[in-house]
């Protein structure tokens, strides 16, 4: 089994590197290190858009084949809180990456500006031209431009704002110092284009006007996959690798790829696992974790206070498995540590459970809705709920799935034959994340509820409610349905197996978004719900109380098993739901 994501994924306009990934006892091709470069200009409030073709190009180099290129320290890290963040139906590409992109061109115009624009113009090209009235794009947009977030929207204002600005003919801009209306004609000032722009099928204009009709700013964003934006132009829209709206809320090792010491030199130096500070020089070298640190040398607790800047870099599988071989780490503990250096642990625990928390209500509401069809023309029969009726047994309310008398420590490792145990398995029993045991006989009953609560989820999000991008909100009902199930009929400890899991699986989400892509307009539906589909095998491994190696072998599996899909649903360009 020895599949390339390279092969299987290819970005659009790349074609991505195949490098093998050995692992005891299993082999599988590691994940492609190329991945779209952000770039580093500054805001420049009168720049003319431009048509960024660097902005999605391959962002390793080999030193063998270019020998004037040097290294660069890029990985694949970014947060589990910006892979996974909570948002709005029906896609995280049209529908929340825009509203996102909205909001960044508003923000990013300088206050002096605000007295003197006076009408907007926005152009949609390629696929959001393509399918954007049916997935809610021009109604993202138009709320993005008001100030709203994808994460706070109220969900009811998706199908009224249209409604509300051709009523009054205006727009109001959420401007960083006060609100302002502008003029927006609907038929005219909010323009379809088949013909994607060059950089990603994902495009969209923003044009602001003085009352002379002279153009004052523009810039052009692209929505690449998971409601994350890029651009070419503004730093302020580079945010391939986090979320927030402004660069200043975001480290600049959250913002920069390559970790270079000039990239890091407002935080903390770059330490390399086994490194000394004195060692943390200006060297652009690949990452390496051969010279890791033993682990009696190593704090047993992680206390320590953020920094700004994760300790284990890692931009292949083959990568990540070794820093969890040599820092004696499992895969959730290595995003744990991570994310310590953006947040505290109570901050992790907290974030995580709140993901699940809506994942777990979009469940519930997707089960439980009275509505008989979803919002569209073809009106579509909502099935969640009847199958939950079928099953006759429901998981609302629930409870802790705890067995009495059974704590963490009494899930006991398996014995070998000569009775002497085995060997060590990987992972620190003394971290703040404890190690999943290993269970020997996993059974799967009920599996009929993960059909009906993925189904849930996705009914949820077609009707632009409120969900999760997972990592997308194409595939927003794969790992809900799967965490969920492991919640109700597997797991002895919820809340310990809810934050392996989502950890785990984010850590295969970031080697497919660095190495190849988790958007639909690139990579069909296999870069969605294939990608969805890899990330929950990994976390349901790591559940099951998996090495490492097992579960990035699930992964691979689970990616081999959704190839060649691809997605192209009938009058998705009808405008019928203005």
């Amino acid at each position: 089994m020895r599949n390339s994501l390279g092969r299987v994924l290819p970005l659009a306009r790349q074609s991505l590197r195949q490098r093998t990934l050995a692992i005891p006892s299993t082999s599988l091709r590691a994940f492609s290190s190329f991945a779209p470069r952000p770039t580093t200009q500054s805001l420049h409030p009168t720049f003319r858009s431009s048509r960024p073709s660097s902005s999605l190009t391959p962002a390793r180099q080999d030193a063998d084949s270019n020998p004037g290129l040097s290294a660069r320290a890029e990985h694949a890290v970014i947060s589990t809180f910006d892979l996974f963040s909570i948002g709005v139906g029906p896609s995280s590409s049209h529908t929340v990456g825009p509203m996102r992109a909205a909001k960044i061109f508003v923000h990013s115009l300088p206050p002096s500006f605000a007295p003197h624009v006076h009408s907007l113009k926005v152009s949609l090209h390629g696929s959001l031209a393509a399918t954007g009235m049916g997935h809610m794009t021009p109604h993202a947009v138009l709320l993005g431009l008001m100030g709203e977030d994808p994460q706070t929207v109220e969900v009811g204002r998706l199908g009224k704002v249209m409604d509300e600005v051709r009523a009054v003919g205006e727009v109001e801009l959420g401007l960083a110092e006060k609100k302002q209306r502008v003029k927006f004609d609907l038929e005219r000032d909010l323009t379809w284009h088949l013909n994607p722009l060059p950089a990603h099928p994902n495009g969209l204009r923003f044009t602001v006007f003085d009352k002379s009709g002279d153009m004052l700013a523009t810039n052009e964003y692209f929505s690449v996959g998971g409601g994350f934006v890029v651009n070419k132009e503004t730093q302020t829209a580079e945010n391939l690798y986090y979320r927030d709206i402004n660069p200043e809320h975001a480290e600049p090792s959250r913002r920069n790829q390559t970790h270079s010491a000039a990239a890091v030199s407002t935080t903390v130096p770059q330490i390399e696992a086994g490194a000394s500070p004195e060692s943390a020089d200006s060297s652009t070298s690949v990452p390496s974790v051969s010279s890791a640190t033993p682990v009696a040398e190593k704090a047993t607790k992680s206390t320590h206070a953020p920094s700004g800047q994760p300790p284990y870099l890692f931009a292949t599988a083959s990568e990540l498995h070794k820093i969890c071989v040599e820092q004696d780490l499992t895969i959730a503990q290595v995003v744990w540590e991570n994310e310590l250096a953006f947040r505290s642990a109570d901050e992790i625990r907290e974030g995580l459970m709140n993901l699940w928390g809506v994942m777990d209500g979009c469940i519930r509401v997707g089960v439980t809705s009275t509505e008989e069809v979803l919002p569209g023309e073809f009106k579509v029969r909502r099935r969640a709920p009847g199958l939950y009726r079928r099953l006759q047994k429901g998981f609302y309310p629930t409870v802790e799935v705890a067995t009495p008398g059974l704590s963490a420590d009494s899930d006991t490792a398996p014995k070998s034959s000569n009775g002497k145990g085995i060997a060590k398995r990987i992972g620190r029993t003394n971290h703040a994340l404890d190690v999943v045991p290993l269970r020997t006989t996993p059974v799967f009953p009920g599996i009929e509820y993960l059909s009906c609560m993925a189904i849930a989820v996705n009914e949820v999000n077609a009707s632009g409610g409120r969900v999760v991008t997972a990592p997308t909100n194409g595939a927003a009902g794969v790992i809900p349905a799967t965490l969920k199930y492991v919640t109700e009929f597997i797991s002895h400890m919820p809340e310990r197996d809810i934050m392996t899991f989502l950890l785990t699986a984010s850590a295969v989400g970031m080697l497919f978004k660095r190495g190849a892509t988790i958007s639909a307009a690139e990579g069909g539906c296999m870069a969605e719900v294939g990608v969805a589909c890899s990330m929950s095998a990994a976390g349901i491994a790591a559940c099951l109380g998996a090495e490492p190696a097992v579960i990035l072998q699930a992964a691979e599996i689970g990616i081999e098993h959704n190839l060649g899909l691809t997605c192209d649903p009938s009058a998705v360009s009808s405008r019928s739901l203005v």
